[in-house]
Parts: structure tokens; sequence; C-alpha cells
């Protein structure tokens, strides 16, 4: 079972800087935490008074608390009904399921969350594993569009009923 944890406003900082973190006994691999660029969106976020709940990343963790999986979570507050979600797992914990039990996990808080009407996931075309796992959630291809970094990517959509 995979649960999520947000980051806490110190680690936040720290990884925006590319500061050694601290989260106590986990191990935290390499590539396990969301990149600096990510870390600095969510402080400029909460710097503009977006809830932290929006804009701050998920630690995607297993019961035993041992290690960090990967991250996951919003990327700003919903907008007009609509919220992004992006996520990312460690290369030694692919494979196993994490990131579909994040984005799940996700699914769920924004359920409950009554702000969200529709979810989106912005996904590289050649990223095919990422496009299998929000399919099998549920998510419709959109359409094309170009993401933040000018590529062009698909643009996957799951509504909340």
């Amino acid at each position: 079972m995979i649960k999520l944890e947000q980051i806490d406003m110190r680690n936040i900082e720290r990884i925006a800087k590319s500061e050694p973190v601290d989260f106590g006994a986990m191990l935290v691999p390499k590539d396990a935490l969301p990149p600096p660029h990510v870390a600095a969106r969510s402080m400029m976020h909460l710097a503009a008074g977006v809830p932290a709940f929006w804009c701050v990343p998920f630690l995607m963790l297993r019961e035993s608390r041992d290690r960090i999986l990967g991250g996951c979570g919003f990327k700003a507050a919903p907008v007009n009904g609509r919220v992004e979600i992006g996520y990312g797992v460690a290369i030694g914990e692919r494979r196993q399921g994490i990131a579909t039990a994040g984005v799940a996990n996700l699914l769920q808080l924004v359920r409950s969350s009554g702000e969200v009407r529709e979810l989106t996931a912005i996904i590289l075309p050649e990223n095919l594993a990422s496009a299998k796992l929000v399919s099998r959630l549920g998510f419709e291809l959109e359409s094309r569009v170009i993401d933040e970094d000018g590529e062009l990517a698909d643009q996957w959509v799951w509504k909340c009923e």
C-alpha cells in the first residue's frame, strides 16, 4: 500500500535550493524527490496565497516509511474546476505500481475536495508507461498541447463524477 505525505516547508525550501534534505531515518534515493524547479514553483504559489494542499508535492511512501519512492501532487490551485497533476518515481522503484497508486490517491483527494471537476496530466507522447497509467485510471486523451518546456505533449483528462 502506498500512502502520500506532503513535504514539509523546510524540505521544500531545501529542494528548491538544491540543498541536502532531512527526512529523518527515511532513505532518500537521489531521483525520488521533485526537482528544484517544482519546489521553487511551490514556494512561489505559497507566497501568492495558494493553499499548500494544491501546490506542495506529496511524497509517495510505503506504510513502513523506510524509503521515499517518488513524489506527486497538484501543480497549482484549481482554475474553473480543473487542476493539473505531476508525478515521478525513483528509477529503482519503477514498474511496481507505485505511480498508479500515487495518482489513484490524488484522485481520491480531489473527489473529497469538492473543488475539482477535471484533473489533467500533460504527458510526452513517447512516455508510453505514463500514458498507460493514466488511461488505466480513467483519463482520456483530450488534445495535443505545448508543455511548459515548449514540447509537444498529450493532455489527458479525468472527470470527477
